[in-house]
């Protein structure tokens, strides 16, 4: 009797209820992975005038055809290349997430879905069997300089394994969409390290993934800012707290820095002009759009040469990247001032799957015999 009371007031206060219910439109599959790696993507947007998918699978805009009937815009597309990608919806020039997609690339502001195209054969990025995994872990810390920030930190399997033994370190910056979640929860630094020190290819190392936001992208001349605010960071709270908690080796000879685009132009500019704190250097699409704070480690070069040498540096970019040019810019630059490096053009854009390649490329080059980097060109 009171169950049928309690239903007799919903259905007084709400008429529409059973309405609603029976109007609720489908759930929709989106995106839809087919054996041939043929990929659907759908939204529905009934007012929307206009939509459009873009990738990383090659960074091309592809526009959706509206159902009438349903207000649901689909595509197909494909083969697409087994590899994770991010994507996003563009509705009526609004870059917007796929809503049924519960997968989402960490970012500052996630406007990024997830594509998981699986193959045959594993990527570098994909989890071997029967391998010991390392462990992530999360830090919040107190920065002098900057207040409340947070980091990630990578130790391989063995680290938990050989109790008194100690670690060389990489420092490995994200780009300026991210967040320093991305390199292991998108980018999977974790796992493809993970299968190299299995395979034998990597020297297990501890890796520290640093937030590179130390200003706000809006504030004037924030870009340069943000390079002079984390670099103070990063030497002044970041290294004191791996260096404090993990068994890491805590000189230069067993520290690296490298990052992606924003995150490698920090690379680049950090460790040049803190030779005695890394030895090894890489970027990766590197925003290296101004060099004039290199201007001290130039002009220093000679003396720092027989001090502190760099055992490597390294930067690599894609041959459809927006800062192809820059990079480019760069390598002139360093060959003119006889700085020994090696640059790398490959095939690709300004995307995740060219970076995760870039990293399982670089990581076999750390750490190794402390040979200094090849004569420039």
């Amino acid at each position: 009797m009171i169950a049928s009371s309690a239903l007799l007031l919903l259905g007084t206060l709400f008429p529409s209820i059973g309405a609603f219910a029976q109007e609720r439109p489908a759930p929709i599959l989106s995106p839809q992975v087919d054996a041939d790696r043929r990929v659907t993507f759908r939204l529905r947007a009934p007012a929307a005038r206009s939509v459009t998918v873009v990738g990383e699978w090659d960074s091309k805009s592809y526009p959706l055809v509206k159902d009438e009937a349903t207000g649901v815009w689909s595509v197909t597309l494909g083969p697409v290349a087994p590899d994770l990608y991010g994507y996003s919806f563009r509705v009526d020039g609004l870059f917007l997430l796929d809503s049924a997609n519960r997968r989402i690339k960490p970012m500052r502001s996630p406007t990024t879905s997830v594509l998981d195209m699986p193959g045959t054969k594993p990527t570098p990025c994909d989890p071997l069997p029967g391998i010991a995994r390392g462990v992530v872990h999360l830090h919040d810390y107190e920065s002098k300089p900057l207040g409340r920030r947070r980091l990630r930190v990578y130790t391989p399997a063995v680290y938990e394994k050989e109790r008194n033994a100690r670690f060389p370190v990489l420092y490995l910056f994200h780009g300026s969409g991210d967040n320093e979640a991305t390199w292991t929860e998108f980018g999977r630094a974790n796992v493809i390290l993970d299968n190299l020190i299995a395979s034998g290819a990597v020297k297990p190392m501890v890796v520290v993934m640093t937030d590179g936001h130390a200003v706000g992208s809006g504030e004037p001349e924030g870009r340069a800012r943000n390079v002079i605010a984390f670099e103070q960071d990063l030497l002044e709270a970041v290294l004191p707290l791996a260096e404090s908690h993990y068994r890491i080796e805590a000189d230069r000879d067993h520290r690296a820095i490298a990052g992606l685009s924003m995150g490698g132009n920090q690379s680049l500019l950090v460790g040049l002009n803190h030779r005695d704190r890394f030895a090894w250097i890489g970027g990766m699409s590197s925003a290296i759009r101004d060099t004039a704070p290199l201007d001290p480690f130039f002009a220093r070069r000679e003396q720092d040469d027989k001090r502190s040498p760099i055992r490597l540096l390294w930067f690599a970019i894609g041959k459809d990247d927006f800062l192809l040019a820059q990079n480019r810019a760069f390598d002139a630059l360093l060959t003119e001032k006889k700085v020994p490096h090696e640059y790398v053009e490959t095939e690709g854009g300004h995307s995740w799957p060219v970076w995760r390649r870039y990293l399982a490329v670089l990581a076999p080059r750390l750490f190794t015999a402390s040979r200094p980097a090849v004569s420039a060109r």
